[in-house]
């Protein structure tokens, strides 16, 4: 009975611990003066306190790093410096709104 020979594989496995992602780069929009303002009025106006509901994470002193979040996502036609459209969020609360949010935009 003849044997049966395999190939080799034409693709070339990825050693992930060389392989490192490529640097993250910030929206340029977000390291204006303006941005930076609207940062500082959102967090502060919230009292440095994420503001989903039931969290207790605070800022400043608490050691908690807050996200200064679009409530209506830019991208999304939201307001990029209007205050009415900030929100003071934890990085878990954060990151949950925008998986969400980004669900909600490639289900349309």
């Amino acid at each position: 009975m003849a044997r049966l020979a395999t190939l080799s594989p034409r693709l070339g496995t990825l050693d992930t611990r060389t392989a490192r992602p490529a640097p993250k780069q910030a929206d340029p929009e977000l390291l204006t003066p303006e941005h930076k303002a609207w940062r500082q009025e959102v967090l502060k106006r919230a009292g440095w306190k994420c503001q989903a509901p039931g969290c207790t994470a605070h800022g400043r002193r608490g050691g908690v790093r807050l996200y200064a979040d679009h409530i209506v996502e830019r991208r999304d036609g939201g307001a990029p410096l209007d205050p009415a459209n900030g929100q003071a969020l934890c990085a878990k609360h954060h990151s949950d709104k925008t998986a969400r949010e980004r669900a909600k935009r490639m289900a349309r």
